[in-house]
């Protein structure tokens, strides 16, 4: 199994820790940046965590908890009780050098999305983001933009969500965000994590760079994990089954900046005619 694709430890409990040391490896050896964990919580559990040195974005994907981050609490947050209801996710900022408690109040599966904390933004619930429609064809996905750079409200993590309908192409055409070049490119690392409706589905992802050094193709199921340490990574869902993911990225910079790849760019400038 490719080193890219980390599975869920069980289906309760913390089921992903990806963490800036687990994800090195010979393929991912410069990693420095992105961590990524998931709670898949029965109704009543209560889960804490410290934060450290790094920032974090706690994600509702589904369900309800009773959240309490920075020392402030936020009440109960979340509103759909299966991702692919498609309502905006209800999210939390988590500054570092604090603490975060979440008690599910319902079934609920949680993300917790970790970079670099600068201190640089108290504790909040985000604003609900508004669905964006990207793509053309059956290069159209349903986005939405949780904390991408266009809203200040962290200092390294960009976190967004990713709708895709069954038979089409997302992160897509191929691109790339490994070079730290601003304004050409910004070196971000950066995590997909997948779900597949219906849940038995499966859907490909490719990492792959220009000169070949790097190239995995990997088939994702639901609560898989995807690490993107360079180079170009397109997904594509079956027809039949419609893809989700949360991506978080993060680098020295908060922007995203990317190119697309060469011999693939025709497409893309082909949608913007």
């Amino acid at each position: 199994m490719s080193e890219l694709l980390r599975k869920p430890a069980g289906t309760t409990g913390k089921v992903h820790d990806i963490t800036v040391e687990s994800a090195k490896g010979p393929k991912s050896p410069d990693w420095g940046y992105v961590g990524f964990g998931l709670y898949r919580l029965k109704a009543g559990e209560t889960v804490s965590e410290e934060t450290g040195d790094l920032e974090v974005i706690l994600v509702m994907i589904e369900g309800k908890a009773e959240v309490s981050a920075g020392g402030e609490d936020f009440g109960e947050q979340g509103e759909r009780m299966n991702v692919f209801e498609k309502l905006p996710p209800h999210c939390v900022y988590v500054p570092n050098g604090t603490g975060w408690s979440a008690t599910a109040t319902t079934d609920c599966t949680i993300g917790v999305c970790t970079a670099p904390g600068k201190g640089g933004h108290k504790a909040c619930v985000l604003p609900v983001p508004q669905q964006v429609i990207r793509g053309k064809g059956a290069n159209t996905r349903y986005i939405f933009p949780i904390a991408m750079e266009e809203t200040d409200v962290a200092d390294s993590l960009l976190v967004t969500e990713v709708f895709t309908p069954p038979g089409n192409w997302s992160s897509y055409p191929p691109h790339r965000h490994d070079e730290d070049n601003y304004p050409e490119m910004t070196y971000l690392e950066e995590t997909y994590y997948h779900r597949l409706d219906p849940d038995q589905g499966y859907g490909l992802q490719r990492v792959f760079t220009e000169d070949g050094s790097l190239d995995e193709t990997v088939s994702v199921s639901s609560h898989d994990v995807v690490l993107v340490p360079r180079g170009h990574h397109p997904c594509g869902a079956p027809y039949g089954y419609e893809m989700y993911y949360l991506n978080v990225m993060a680098g020295p910079l908060r922007k995203w900046r990317y190119q697309n790849h060469p011999e693939h760019d025709w497409i893309a400038q082909r949608d913007a005619g």
